[in-house]
């Protein structure tokens, strides 16, 4: 996953709170959270109504410290939404859960003074509350309601996890990082060796090994700040293109190798894309990632792969981006190995999460030969769609890991 949007910096990631912009996740885990759209509020308080336009039954919630959950005293089972109505002054969150084990069902969050919005859950037999969460105040449980019956027919749910619980994780996830610079250090030397000593041939055997080091750390590239770009920079956006004096890292040198340029003119760029790794090696145990990330980067990764490898976008004359999207897919699954732990309670499609990552592995390996690849662009129109197809369910299925892992508010 290289980095995007310009020759500078990396796109935009999505925001680490990315249940707020979505309105129903179409994962099995994750499909009532973050609904948060904008309705009218037209339900009268406490009376369940038919709505003309969607035939679901509505019912007026107060979200405020004073009246959290006011409104719901006729609860029915099923799919239906709550209209909820911030009547404080100030922005508050709104969270349906069990208030016995405190699994959410359902969130919305940035709810303006005087607003409303819908959440759409489907409920069965059970114990539900809602809790409101003010600005800059404690968080305040409503009061608790009965559904009679069965669970089932409830939509998912998911019991939040809290930045404790991610720390073992992200502690192992930073040493497995720690290694795999020294290795990138390793294989970036011999590429610059190869540069200096004039045997080109050996340079380009040597770039796409070393190059893969780096894509499988996919998950640490905002802990490495400036020195991804330094790394890793597509000259993207770039005044003089591929010819800018700010393009730098594994594309520069991929460029030069596979575009004519003598090994003088590559030893510069060799150089200092050695230097930028071994000082990201050397600087990294001093450095801390942010646990949010590792949820948040499992489904970026391949969200980017998406973007950017499957249409060729990164490649700068190597051929190889077939051979960066395995190496994301393999980042993206050691990261599901150090969140195993928390997901296998949590994910119930973490099974099939596994088996579409394995059937993408299988597609991937397919265009891979004895290190040959096959270049995007020349791949048959039915084996990219195939491709397409694996790659972007793989990353549906990723939304959850987002979802599951983002550290909630519960006090």
């Amino acid at each position: 996953m290289s980095s995007r949007a310009t020759g500078t910096g990396r796109a935009p990631a999505a925001g680490r709170r990315v249940r707020a912009s979505v309105a129903v996740l179409a994962t099995a885990v994750a499909v009532a959270l973050g609904a948060a759209l904008a309705a009218d509020g037209s339900a009268a308080a406490g009376h369940p109504t038919a709505s003309a336009s969607d035939g679901l039954r509505h019912t007026a919630v107060e979200i405020s410290p004073g009246s959290c959950g006011r409104g719901w005293t006729r609860p029915r089972p099923g799919t239906q939404v709550f209209d909820l109505t911030n009547t404080s002054t100030g922005p508050a969150e709104a969270v349906l859960t069990d208030p016995r084990t405190g699994a959410v069902y359902a969130e919305t969050e940035g709810l303006a003074p005087g607003t409303t919005r819908e959440m759409r859950v489907a409920l069965g037999g059970g114990a539900y509350a809602f809790t409101c969460l003010p600005d800059d105040a404690d968080a305040v449980r409503g009061p608790t309601v009965h559904i009679a019956g069965t669970a089932r027919g409830s939509g998912p749910r998911v019991t939040p996890v809290t930045g404790h619980d991610l720390v073992p994780p992200v502690l192992a996830y930073q040493k497995w990082i720690g290694a795999r610079a020294a290795e990138l250090a390793r294989r970036t030397g011999a590429l610059r060796k190869a540069v200096d000593s004039g045997d080109l041939t050996a340079a380009r055997a040597a770039w796409l090994p070393a190059h893969l080091v780096y894509e499988r750390m996919g998950a640490a590239y905002g802990t490495f700040g400036d020195a991804d770009t330094a790394i890793n920079g597509t000259g993207a956006g770039l005044p003089g293109g591929p010819h800018d004096p700010d393009f730098q890292g594994f594309h520069r040198v991929e460029y030069g190798l596979w575009h004519g340029e003598s090994a003088a003119s590559l030893r510069g760029p060799a150089d200092r894309l050695d230097a930028a790794v071994r000082a990201l090696r050397d600087g990294w145990p001093q450095q801390r990632m942010d646990p949010a990330d590792l949820g948040l980067r499992a489904h970026e990764v391949l969200e980017n792969t998406v973007r950017f490898e499957l249409t060729g976008r990164t490649d700068r004359g190597s051929g190889t981006s077939l051979a960066t999207a395995r190496a994301n897919l393999d980042g993206t699954g050691k990261l599901l190995s150090v969140l195993r732990p928390l997901l296998a309670s949590r994910d119930p499609e973490l099974p099939r999460l596994e088996s579409w990552l394995d059937r993408t592995r299988h597609t991937l390996d397919g265009f891979g030969h004895g290190g040959r690849w096959i270049p995007v662009d020349r791949l048959r129109t039915a084996d990219h769609e195939r491709l397409d197809a694996d790659v972007s369910r793989a990353t549906e299925l990723l939304s959850s890991v987002a979802v599951i892992c983002d550290v909630r508010r519960t006090a």
